[in-house]
């Protein structure tokens, strides 16, 4: 019985040994037109680039200031700033102003230098605080907020909502298509060739950059006025880019 099995065992893997080489021929006959039709529509491609851009006005201010406090001690410093921190962010809250955050927390000795000798003579704290605030809130915000306990405007910057920059990164990008597409048009009608099809897209990131913040510089604190501050936006660009590559 094991005889028989064996010699059938032997038998079937010696017939499979030599049907194997055409099966494989049949399958190399197959495949081979389909690699050559795809490396000869890699090979006759055209790659192009388009880029897009949209401008949107700016409708939030992003607001980074902070409370400075000197004194003699550092305790006394800290619990200080401590003090109007807390009535800068109470009203802050109360403004309903969006994405409110500290953004730092310093407590560092204040020296002097006197025949090349360094002594401490205090303490200076600073607390920093960012949010986000209609513009046209922003002006009137920032004189409360001084009138509060803020002691420094480290800079204002402008930005789109987040809706408008979504909606202009989308028209961004239909711009870019289109412009990669009328790129393919303009060469292939200059040469004499018809293109066949989108090979491969590549989209490139649709960038909202922020615009740089306007900075105050230290020796212009402000102190509380009766007028408003006056803050005034602008425009935010948003671009992309599409990489179209066609056959033809």
């Amino acid at each position: 019985m094991n005889t028989t099995v064996l010699a059938g065992s032997r038998f079937n893997a010696g017939k499979m040994w030599k049907t194997l080489p055409f099966v494989l021929i049949a399958c190399i006959s197959f495949a081979q037109p389909g690699l050559a039709e795809e490396r000869e529509k890699m090979l006759r491609t055209l790659t192009v680039t388009g880029r897009g851009m949209e401008s949107i006005p700016t409708t939030l201010s992003l607001v980074n200031l902070g409370v400075e406090v000197q004194g003699k001690t550092a305790q006394d410093v800290q619990q200080e700033a401590a003090r109007r921190s807390s009535a800068v962010v109470a009203l802050l809250k109360s403004r309903n102003v969006d994405k409110l955050e500290t953004t730092g927390i310093r407590l560092n000795p204040v020296y002097s230098y006197n025949n090349n000798v360094q002594r401490i003579t205090g303490y200076a704290a600073t607390n920093t605080v960012s949010f986000r605030i209609p513009i046209e809130k922003a002006g009137t915000l920032l004189d409360e907020a001084v009138k509060v306990g803020a002691t420094q405007i480290n800079s204002v910057s402008f930005v789109a909502s987040d809706s408008a920059i979504a909606q202009a990164q989308k028209q961004a990008l239909r711009k870019a298509t289109q412009e990669a597409q009328q790129q393919a048009d303009a060469v292939f009608a200059s040469l004499g060739f018809k293109s066949k099809e989108i090979v491969s897209i590549q989209v490139n990131n649709a960038n909202a950059p922020t615009p740089p913040p306007i900075a105050y510089s230290r020796s212009a604190k402000l102190e509380a006025q009766d007028a408003s501050t006056p803050v005034v936006g602008g425009e935010q660009e948003v671009d992309a880019s599409v990489t179209l590559q066609i056959s033809y």
